[in-house]
């Protein structure tokens, strides 16, 4: 009955600048754009995750501590992490802390998208 997650929601000061980020920086692709000012997206990434971007309301962004209650982040998986890494590095992008390794070889680093929303890049050698 379930299947599973089709897409997650990003409201955005500037719809337009983040899904173009989303394609430029990850490779995401546009496939839903409508026709309001300012337009409402969907991305979607190779894998078929979608993310939808909405419009925000005028309220002050919340900062979160990455332990919050809530949803905090979102991962992008990757086959070869140094590459992505050194992608990621070489288009500017904004990381909160060194890589690192976890347990069982998987490797991850946090970083932000120009709206400051908190991403997980991660190489998992074993697929859970």
């Amino acid at each position: 009955m379930f299947k599973g997650i089709e897409h997650v929601a990003i409201a955005a000061k500037d719809t337009d600048a983040l899904s173009k980020w989303y394609c430029d920086v990850l490779g995401f692709t546009v496939v839903y754009k409508n026709a309001r000012t300012p337009a409402t997206y969907f991305v979607r990434g190779a894998g078929g995750s979608m993310i939808e971007i909405i419009p925000a309301n005028d309220a002050s962004p919340v900062v979160h501590d990455e332990k919050d209650v809530g949803l905090r982040h979102l991962a992008i998986t990757v086959d070869e992490f140094d590459a992505a890494y050194a992608d990621l590095k070489a288009k500017n992008v904004s990381f909160v802390a060194a890589p690192r390794e976890a347990s069982g070889g998987v490797k991850l680093v946090f970083f932000t998208d120009p709206e400051g929303n908190l991403l997980h890049l991660i190489y998992r050698p074993n697929p859970l």
